[in-house]
């Protein structure tokens, strides 16, 4: 086809299937593509203009990427907010961000109500996804507008909201380019380019993680923007989603280390009880994932185990499988429009190799802004590059390898313990579903080693488990980052895109005592 971009591509052949939502309904691109149409003059007409912000509260469902495109060829910003925050949380990013619509589905009712109400939202601004107290129906509003393209079309953005490990979520704006979307498309799409996926061939992509997530809106878009067809789970599960896979013939989706864990621990006869042939491009990122994992996926789903390491903020590197097997562990060289740097603690750009430091950044998209926070925006900079607190090293041919978070590395006795490490190690038990690692206070030392383990299915958690797992890292982890006590839990804090709030298990320990990090 002549043109990318969703929008070329479903005008020029509406009838290719561009959606199959949770439910299993499918729905064709000029269907997809018209009511994106509808809800821009739906929102037109209740005053919106470029640069205006639309705000979401929903799940995985056909409506979020209709305001997705409707948003990217209206000149607004979309910002996708977390369903899973509570009421003042959202309520924050409404305010923050400025929002003039909010979309939000009934599933989340109660918490969007409160949010609304906390921020001031007119109720001409609230918009429902099925039926909401106070909201206008969202469907409604759509489908009373024409499904022409609309006029005066030029190019949007999603704003995404970190995820405030620390401090208050901000807003990662970037300004307007002042471009068509069509003209845009290449940019749109080249996340998925950087893998070698191909415009509108055979390819099918699996949504499995929420799309409020950057990353996870970032390439279900970039395969629809390639005319692919998009599969969108509501709720993830691993044996789902092998059902999903062979039954759609999948070629590509964008996961996270956690999933690879709990697709591992399904049951071998269960594994092979799905075609996962049809594996082109399995794409992994948000999280360190442990070397014994991605052994056993890559033994699995062979070269499809593709890895990245980037930012919401940007990016980034990225490794094949081929090459993370000549040098496991890595998470890749700089893509051709990034640059890839480590810094000391003294803002010394460290030139030899195999030397830990901060991560740096450069890219192409790194003149981001935190939104309403020049301060923020200033003190993670240093000339070109940006960082978001990472740390590790590259060595003599240019691949990086991560450590760990700054502030999540341990000091103990003077001694730089780096936690993922040992999660690794940890991960690699059979009865251990999960692990954190955290340094908790130590009056000799500083530190000390703390885990904290969700146990696998069907295991139980007490002190012969415990000892278990400590004499197991005996020959694996020297003894000074051997976790000295682990504690058990039902369920670790992590998101649904496997991002461990490692701060909601540390900051007990922490209360009125000052980290050295």
């Amino acid at each position: 086809m002549a043109d990318l971009g969703f929008w070329a591509l479903a005008q020029e052949d509406p009838d290719y299937l561009a959606l199959i939502t949770p439910e299993g309904a499918e729905v064709k691109a000029g269907e997809l593509l018209g009511r994106a149409n509808q809800l821009v003059h739906a929102l037109r007409q209740q005053g919106l203009t470029p640069g205006d912000v639309v705000a979401t509260v929903l799940p995985n469902c056909a409506e979020m990427l209709e305001v997705y495109l409707a948003a990217l060829q209206a000149g607004w910003y979309l910002v996708p907010i977390n369903h899973h925050l509570v009421a003042p949380e959202i309520a924050y990013i409404l305010k923050d961000s400025g929002a003039k619509v909010f979309v939000a589905h009934e599933r989340f009712a109660d918490a969007s109500i409160a949010a609304a109400d906390e921020a001031g939202l007119p109720a001409t601004s609230r918009f429902a996804v099925g039926d909401i107290k106070g909201f206008s129906s969202y469907a409604g509003a759509r489908d009373a507008q024409p499904t022409a393209l609309p006029e005066d079309r030029t190019l949007g953005d999603v704003m995404n909201y970190t995820s405030g490990t620390t401090g208050k979520p901000k807003g990662i704006f970037r300004k307007s380019l002042g471009i068509t979307p069509e003209q845009a498309a290449l940019g749109l799409s080249g996340v998925l380019f950087l893998f070698s996926v191909q415009p509108q061939d055979d390819n099918v992509h699996i949504v499995g993680s929420p799309l409020y997530h950057t990353a996870v809106l970032r390439f279900g878009s970039a395969s629809l923007h390639l005319g692919h067809t998009v599969v969108l789970m509501d709720k993830w599960s691993p044996e789902e989603m092998l059902r999903l896979i062979a039954l759609y013939r999948v070629t590509t989706s964008h996961m996270v280390p956690t999933q690879f864990h709990r697709l591992l621990a399904l049951p071998e006869a269960v594994r092979d009880s799905y075609d996962v042939s049809s594996l082109r491009h399995m794409i992994h990122a948000a999280a360190p994932c442990p070397v014994d994992v991605k052994h056993k996926m890559i033994a699995w789903w062979g070269n499809a185990v593709d890895e990245y390491y980037a930012a919401s903020e940007g990016g980034g590197t990225l490794v094949s499988a081929a090459e993370w097997l000549e040098k496991p562990g890595t998470v890749g060289k700089a893509w051709p429009i990034s640059e890839i740097a480590i810094f000391d603690d003294d803002g010394n750009r460290v030139e030899e190799p195999n030397v830990i430091g901060t991560v740096y950044m450069a890219t192409q998209s790194s003149d981001f802004e935190y939104h309403g926070d020049k301060d923020k925006t200033r003190k993670n900079r240093i000339g070109k590059f940006f960082t978001v607190g990472d740390v590790g090293l590259i060595d003599e041919d240019g691949y990086l390898f991560l450590r760990d978070r700054k502030i999540d590395m341990i000091i103990s006795g003077g001694a730089n313990i780096y936690p993922a490490e040992i999660e690794n190690v940890l991960l690699s038990h059979p009865k251990v579903g999960d692990a954190a690692v955290f340094g908790i206070p130590h009056e000799d030392w500083g530190e000390e080693v703390k885990a904290v383990i969700e146990p696998a299915d069907g295991i139980k958690g007490d002190d012969a488990l415990a000892e278990e797992i400590m004499a197991f890292c005996t020959d694996k982890l020297a003894k000074f980052k051997t976790p000295k006590s682990i504690d058990f839990t039902d369920e670790l804090p992590r998101d649904p895109n496997g991002k461990l709030y490692k701060r909601k298990l540390r900051d007990p320990y922490w209360e009125g005592v000052q980290r050295s990090v």
